[in-house]
């Protein structure tokens, strides 16, 4: 998955760095003045955004001081290890963060308090919805990003193909990479990794289901399933460059686009910043679709530790953290992801930059949102699917075989 990556502390603000071995969360934390402390843990304010987050956590005590927060924050790659350590051995946070797969998996096992009485309505609902589990609510969106088309519209006016719109579908997308690439020229019209993240959205695009209701079988070996994956292999080497260009290397895509070499390209809104000195005129749209639209949706929601016996201060912690202008405000400043707020007219700062143009994008693509499929044994799941894609596009085996090679090993992963 995309990781969303999203201090002098002075007496008042609190902001208490601890360890996540130190204290409990199943007992309620000592404090001056008789204050209710709210532990929190968190990885997105990691390397680079923890002054952002003092600032939220002090306006919050402003607002309500008699709540202290104590942050801990633990890089990306360390963070769920620990998180999962702290949780079963009772000393976990009374509020953490969370991605959207690992959501999943604590609000099943029930080791998340549900939240009571929460405003969805200041919430992009599909941001919202995501984090909510048998009915009820387990957690709220903290931040998002997202998937668009990106394109190159100083190529596509020199060959006189009209740009991207929102009502485009897959064969419109192939018929205008047709005119676009050029072999000679190393110009290639279209750009999408063939990988487990780009099938399961292709996949929802065509109708089709990746897992059962119950999450107990794949189900993507379906005639939806083997249409979505020969349109996304059938491009490589017609509209798409192959493994033998280059494919699938280190920032291969992102170089190819900055070079004016690449027409479309299906990437994330996280690109934006890193092509802000590109030569040419460039913008984005809502990826097309075939049977209906689709847009990947990347996650991070706020929760509450079932355990915590200071629940009431630390739901109010979240909802704070999650959709106060406070929080959006600094996101906003310091391009640390985007706010799940509903009120688009909080955003101002953000749709009126420049570059893209079409930034309501963005937005409009959370309309029709996929979130990734999620079993126990997430990341095994997405490298079985990934290789056997993988063999598909470079001719190693038929696409049909790929693809139920690919289901049979994820039912294997279920049934362990």
């Amino acid at each position: 998955m995309r990781i969303l990556k999203f201090a002098a502390v002075g007496v008042t603000a609190a902001l208490a760095l601890t360890a996540c071995g130190q204290g409990s969360a199943t007992k309620e934390a000592a404090a001056p003045d008789g204050k209710a402390v709210v532990r929190y843990m968190n990885f997105s304010s990691n390397d680079g955004h923890e002054k952002d987050l003092t600032a939220i956590v002090n306006a919050f005590q402003t607002a309500n001081p008699d709540i202290t927060v104590q942050v801990e924050t633990v890089p990306y790659a360390d963070y769920f290890t620990k998180l999962q350590t702290a949780v079963a051995g009772g000393t976990a946070a009374d509020a953490f963060e969370l991605n959207y797969e690992n959501f999943v998996t604590y609000a099943k096992n029930g080791s998340l308090a549900e939240l009571k009485d929460v405003d969805g309505s200041v919430y992009k609902p599909s941001l919202y919805s995501a984090f909510a589990s048998d009915g009820k609510q387990y957690g709220v969106p903290e931040s998002f990003s997202n998937v668009v088309l990106f394109y190159n519209k100083t190529l596509f006016k020199q060959a006189g193909v009209a740009a991207p719109t929102a009502d485009w579908t897959w064969k419109d997308e192939q018929a205008a990479a047709t005119k676009l690439t050029n072999k000679a020229t190393k110009t290639w019209g279209d750009y999408q990794p063939v990988s487990y993240n780009e099938f399961y959205k292709v996949l929802a695009q065509n109708g089709g289901e990746f897992l059962n209701a119950d999450r107990t079988a794949a189900t993507f070996n379906s005639p939806q399933g083997v249409e979505a994956a020969n349109f996304l292999i059938g491009k490589v080497g017609k509209t798409m460059p192959t493994e033998a260009d280059g494919a699938g290397t280190p920032d291969f895509d992102s170089k190819l686009f900055k070079s004016g070499k690449l027409a479309m390209w299906h990437t994330g809104i996280w690109m934006f910043s890193a092509l802000a000195d590109a030569k040419f005129d460039w913008d984005v749209v809502v990826e097309p679709g075939n049977t209906k639209k689709a847009s990947a949706m990347f996650a991070n929601g706020l929760v509450v530790n079932a355990a915590s016996k200071n629940a009431s201060a630390a739901q109010k912690w979240i909802t704070y953290l999650s959709s106060s202008d406070e929080t959006t405000k600094t996101r906003l400043a310091s391009s640390w992801e985007l706010p799940p707020i509903a009120d688009e007219s909080k955003l101002k700062s953000y749709l009126d930059q420049p570059k893209p143009a079409n930034r309501a994008a963005v937005f409009t693509a959370l309309e029709s949102p996929v979130l990734p499929p999620v079993i126990e044994r997430q990341q095994e799941m997405q490298d079985a699917v990934t290789q056997e894609l993988t063999a598909a596009a470079a001719g190693r085996k038929p696409v049909e075989k790929a693809l139920a090679d690919a289901q049979t090993k994820v039912n294997g992963l279920l049934k362990k």
